[in-house]
């Protein structure tokens, strides 16, 4: 059934093509329609399967049987609970761009594209079918970008599409590898994992593959795509890159990387903790002096997703666990921000600079955009009860257990985090009422409040509130009960698929 997702998102893709221009409303509502059926049957699914160690076969076919190549879709816990996140954040980007004029049929059909990409990567259990699959992923959103962004929108949408390429062909070079030393018999995942790979052969092909998976993760000093893309970005796309494209990256180097190369895993794994360390305080010591409210937000995502990278080498199954419930939990939250600056504020003021926005009184003027960020706020900097808080709770106590003094700077960046959000809740939202342009503001500022401050504001329309609502509530329920997603994913690295990380008593 979970196969559904693929082929609804791409049928609605086909649909949307075949619509007349200029029919803005039923493109709206196909694209809703068919991000609901995805998420739907993705819901579906995550129900249907229990927790356990078994991989649910979901489609198996021949596709290329010469170079022994399956349409082969499976699941396991791990698997849905990116399925649903793709689900929620597809639903909640198509609300949020109900205002959408420009060229919409073509906006929503390479948005559908995207999400069937993303969907496509989650439940391959081929390597070629999972690579072509990720690679459907990034080209639309080169299109997104470049087409409907801003800001440098050409250059963003550029730099997203070469760092994403570059890492492609440094995992194709390491999977095409993996299977020519296995035999050139299959690129099912389950067979390629249980093949006992030369040490020599893993020492290089793992950080090949890991950095080449990472660099869509924003592995520090390989990072510098997602704040420049998120800031071009559009807001439906600002949401899917932090929310589920990034995981795109940090899926595949747990499910590929860390599955084929054990033995290189062992010999990388403090060099990679390093390099998350280093992503998790830099991202947010950059965000700290942002004077962009967006670049504020993707220089967190790139310090969030460094908890990601930090769990899943810490090898134990707290921080494993934990790992994987960020991917959720920070797909979410960074999606709720994004919808905030990107469609509840920029849209409405046209300036994302800190200082104009902080004359304005946004708290009285979009009490429903206060009210939001404060609740993605407090969950950001991982307050219990939000999603959050469990899951970098869960990534520091595994890197306690394997890096306690990485840890220990992995907790400075959560206090930092609270201070970077801290400042831009207060500067764009709470800060003191300007009446009038004083001389000694900078020609930028000037420029932005004078066109601001003249103009209403458009109220929050009411698809927006619905995606706000969705977001809030999905990161306060797993926050309050972790175990609906948890027992899944910790079911799961009982598979088989872990077998070589398990004997090599890594985890």
């Amino acid at each position: 059934m979970l196969a559904w997702t693929i082929y609804i998102s791409f049928l609605g893709v086909l649909v949307l093509m075949l619509l007349p221009k200029g029919n803005a409303r039923a493109a709206r509502s196909i694209a809703l329609l068919t991000a609901i059926a995805g998420f739907v049957i993705a819901l579906t699914g995550t129900l249907q399967l229990k927790p356990g160690s078994e991989i649910a076969t979901v489609a198996k076919l021949n596709w290329i049987p010469s170079l022994g190549i399956d349409f082969f879709l499976a699941a396991d816990g791990i698997s849905l609970t990116l399925v649903l996140l793709t689900g929620i954040a597809a639903v909640a980007g198509i609300l949020f761009s109900w205002n959408i004029e420009h060229r919409v049929k073509e906006f929503f059909a390479f948005y559908l594209a995207l999400i069937g990409g993303v969907y496509g990567v989650f439940i391959s259990f081929d390597l070629f079918l999972l690579f072509v699959f990720y690679e459907l992923a990034i080209i639309p959103k080169y299109f997104l970008i470049a087409i409907w962004g801003s800001t440098r929108k050409e250059y963003g949408a550029m730099k997203l599409a070469l760092y994403s390429f570059v890492g492609s062909a440094m995992v194709l070079i390491g999977i095409v590898a993996a299977y020519v030393v296995a035999g050139s018999k299959t690129m099912s995942l389950l067979e390629l994992a249980k093949y006992p790979f030369p040490e020599h052969f893993q020492y290089w092909a793992f950080p090949l593959v890991f950095v080449g998976f990472a660099i869509l993760a924003g592995l520090w000093p390989f990072h510098t795509w997602a704040p420049t893309g998120h800031v071009a970005a559009p807001t439906a796309a600002s949401m899917l890159l932090a929310g589920v494209v990034m995981k795109l990256g940090a899926y595949g180097c747990l499910r590929v990387a860390m599955t084929l190369f054990p033995l290189g895993l062992v010999a990388w794994r403090n060099e990679i903790a390093l390099l998350a360390v280093i992503g998790i305080v830099y991202g947010a010591m950059v965000a700290l002096v942002q004077k962009d409210f967006k670049f504020v937000i993707g220089y967190s995502s790139v310090s969030h997703m460094g908890f990601v990278l930090l769990g899943l080498v810490t090898l134990n199954e707290i921080g494993l666990s934990g790992a994987v419930l960020q991917m959720f939990s920070h797909g979410i939250i960074a999606s709720l921000l994004f919808a905030v600056v990107g469609r509840m504020v920029y849209d409405r003021t046209h300036t994302r600079d800190l200082a104009a926005l902080e004359g304005m009184n946004l708290a009285k003027a979009m009490p429903f955009a206060a009210m939001t960020f404060v609740v993605a706020s407090v969950a950001s900097m991982g307050l219990p009860g939000f999603s959050g808080f469990v899951a970098e709770l869960q990534v520091l106590i595994g890197a306690w257990q394997a890096f306690p003094t990485f840890a220990v700077l992995a907790g400075g960046g959560i206090l930092i985090g609270m201070a970077y959000t801290l400042r831009v809740l207060q500067k764009a939202f709470f800060g003191d009422v300007i009446t009038d342009v004083s001389p000694q503001q900078n020609e930028e500022e000037s420029a932005a409040l004078s066109r601001a401050q003249p103009h209403p504001l458009e109220p929050i329309s009411i698809p927006e509130r619905i995606g706000a609502v969705i977001l809030m509530a999905t990161t306060l329920v797993i926050g309050l009960y972790p175990r609906l997603l948890l027992d899944l994913i910790v079911s799961s690295f009982s598979s088989p698929l872990f077998e070589g990380l398990r004997k090599g008593g890594l985890f």
